[in-house]
């Protein structure tokens, strides 16, 4: 783990400013778009123009890599990150937000696949999977810290928009600096959907199910925040409780699914998901027990992604691997592109309440076609089941591909 930190301290610093910059936008534009008027409604539309920027950049910023090197695309998505979180501030409109959402989308998948580009070609067989598991630690400390950056400005002035920019303009400073030589890039092409249903039907289900949950919850938890009546400091606690649940049981989920038939910690899972939601939303007014549910909910859906890649996997030869991670890579971003804009129609007609029923209700379709599965198909025997590896549901297509490559790896050991 040292050796990991040693070389690449710099990389790992621009991602953690990177990764405050972009979790301090998110919470910042919910709470802002209630200030000044916007509906549930409305926020949906721009909360989900991000992930189709995000979706549509992890296809096309590899083209744009490809044609003029990795540093010249890291630094100009970067300055076209940098001075949309300025804009954002200066015209309060939700169709401008919606467009600047959709573009800053886009340039944050583009400076990811760069910077884990640069990460895979520092790793090495021996500690790729230890680079890994420090850059989703290093995400989700940036996610989290920035929440509490919320609590040293006004969301209604200018100072957070300020913060938020100039954490990323500071970002490009080490990787710039410190980094190796351009690496050569390299991805496979996304396996077909047809191709996925016919290897791994819950697989495919479920990559997309848990793109939509995840995408309500990252979204528009700020958004059901403030329509619930949380304060901003409250709102922030709230959303930090999420990925903390989700960085604390990464292991332990991964610990069990690699003993035991992934199905079964599927549907449980997803149950206790489920059930969670639902009692949330008839106490969710109760701020501790809300603080229980996020940290429950976070918990569940985060490592739930990196379980259906593990799952999906055990019935893949290695070398399909990573064109069926990019296959369900894409098929979790178009789930996330309609996760929010079905959790704001659900809390215009049933208000705050309706972001835990959206949670619930799609969770519980989850576990329904995941215990239709077990009597549909044997379950993978141990012997040929690959290991599960932690990817952050935020990743782009070069970190799951190096979860894919150190997946193949330890089933070269075994």
């Amino acid at each position: 783990m040292l050796d990991v930190l040693r070389n690449t301290w710099a990389l790992l610093l621009g991602v953690l400013l990177l990764t405050l910059g972009n979790g301090l936008q998110g919470t910042l534009l919910g709470v802002r778009g209630s200030l000044e008027g916007f509906s549930a409604g409305t926020m949906s539309i721009v909360m989900s123009a991000f992930f189709f920027g995000f979706l549509f950049g992890s296809r096309l910023a590899p083209k744009l890599i490809v044609r003029v090197g990795h540093v010249r695309v890291f630094a100009a998505l970067g300055s076209l990150i940098s001075a949309i979180l300025v804009l954002y501030a200066v015209f309060p409109d939700p169709i401008l937000w919606t467009l600047l959402r959709i573009v800053i989308g886009f340039c944050f998948s583009g400076v990811y696949v760069v910077a884990e580009s640069w990460l895979n070609e520092g790793s090495s067989n021996d500690n790729r999977g230890k680079a890994l598991s420090v850059y989703m630690i290093v995400q989700m400390i940036g996610v989290v810290t920035a929440q509490f950056i919320m609590n040293f400005g006004d969301p209604a002035g200018y100072l957070l928009f300020v913060i938020s920019s100039v954490a990323v303009s500071i970002s490009f400073l080490p990787i710039l600096l410190s980094v190796s030589p351009a690496p050569l890039f390299e991805t496979a092409a996304p396996m077909s959907v047809r191709k996925l249903i016919q290897v791994s039907p819950l697989g495919t289900a479920g990559c997309f199910v848990l793109g939509a949950v995840f995408a309500g919850l990252w979204g528009m938890g700020a958004v059901y925040g403030t329509e619930a009546g949380l304060t901003v400091e409250e709102i922030v606690i709230f959303i930090a409780v999420i990925y903390v649940g989700g960085m604390l049981c990464q292991y332990p989920i991964g610990w069990i699914s690699d003993r035991i038939d992934r199905r079964i910690l599927i549907v449980a899972a997803a149950a206790i998901c489920a059930a969670t939601s639902f009692f949330g939303a008839i106490v969710g007014d109760v701020f501790f027990i809300l603080l229980c549910i996020s940290f429950v909910l976070g918990g569940i859906v985060i490592p739930l992604y990196s379980l259906i890649i593990a799952y999906t996997n055990d019935f893949l030869e290695p070398r399909d691997m990573a064109s069926a991670a990019g296959g369900l890579i894409f098929i979790h971003g178009l789930g996330a592109i309609g996760g929010p804009l079905l959790v704001g129609w659900m809390m215009v007609v049933l208000g705050p309440a309706g972001f835990f029923h959206y949670i619930g209700g799609v969770m519980t379709l989850l576990v329904g076609f995941a215990a239709l599965r077990m009597f549909a198909r044997p379950a993978a025997e141990s012997a040929t089941t690959a290991s599960y590896t932690p990817v952050n549901p935020v990743c782009s297509p070069v970190a799951v591909d190096m979860a894919q490559e150190y997946a193949c790896e330890q089933i070269g050991e075994e």
